[in-house]
């Protein structure tokens, strides 16, 4: 596609796999710089920070983070009209299939399942992975930086991002016991909410019947839906020790700055 055929036009397309805190803060700023987004979701997202991720829309029909509208569409020809009112599609499609209906100019893989599920470099004339598991050149065009630190949402054109360690980032201190893991097995049914202050040891939800503590003391920034059967040892939700309440209805400085990585991406190629 010609360079001024895209960003010039108007009808400039990103097709984003995954709808999570990340590629929710990837499609908000595409969107907010005048992109349309369609975002791809599996038909039960495991989004931990639910008040900030276009995958609720799959739950509820629509969803708005930070005044931006995302409703969800049963088939791509949808997508159009949405897009003429400024809103952002969303389609339960895991397998990618609608990127041969709309032919997207860029196609950013941000499942973060910290491998490639499927995506190839010839997928769309710009291909931009998220995090770790894909390896410029033969999974993607680009890869960005999702390890948070001094590299955050860098652009990597050689090799890869940093491996996934499976230990979180610390936040005033706190890392791996920020996190809310299922002990075991089962269904998940939430005694807190998101933006609730907790205590440590106050109990913020059951899995299976089992009850779930608070390891720190915090504000609950991310909790998994009710409802949701998950396996042992999965992040169910997230303890932020700041406190801050209108953090969790905001989107991190984590996201946007692997946004700005992937607009960097997009106009690195196309920009004149």
């Amino acid at each position: 596609m010609a360079r001024d055929k895209g960003l010039h036009s108007g009808k400039f397309t990103v097709l984003i796999r995954g709808g999570g805190d990340l590629a929710t803060g990837i499609g908000w700023r595409l969107h907010r710089c005048g992109f349309r987004i369609l975002v791809t979701e599996v038909p039960q997202p495991l989004s931990i920070r639910r008040r900030v991720c276009f995958s609720e829309a799959v739950y509820q029909g629509r969803t708005v983070v930070e005044g931006i509208e995302a409703h969800l569409i049963d088939e791509t020809g949808e997508a159009s009209l949405l897009w003429e009112k400024r809103i952002v599609p969303v389609m339960v499609d895991p397998a990618c299939e609608s990127k041969e209906e709309v032919k997207p100019d860029v196609l950013v893989d941000a499942i973060m399942a910290k491998k490639n599920l499927g995506t190839s470099i010839s997928h769309a004339p710009l291909v931009i992975a998220i995090g770790p598991g894909f390896e410029v050149g033969k999974d993607a065009h680009y890869v960005v930086e999702t390890k948070r630190g001094h590299y955050l949402g860098r652009i990597i054109e050689t090799g890869q991002a940093a491996p996934d360690t499976g230990i979180p980032g610390k936040i005033m201190g706190h890392g791996a016991e920020r996190v809310i893991r299922a002990p075991v097995a089962g269904k998940v049914q939430n005694l807190k909410e998101i933006g609730d202050h907790v205590s440590q040891g106050d109990v913020v939800c059951t899995v299976g019947g089992q009850e779930v503590k608070a390891a720190i003391s915090g504000v609950i920034r991310g909790l998994i839906r009710s409802g949701i059967k998950v396996p042992q040892g999965l992040k169910i939700g997230d303890i932020d020790p700041r406190g801050q309440v209108e953090h969790c209805f905001t989107i991190s400085e984590k996201a946007l700055a692997v946004g700005g990585g992937v607009l960097e991406g997009i106009l690195r190629k196309y920009s004149v």
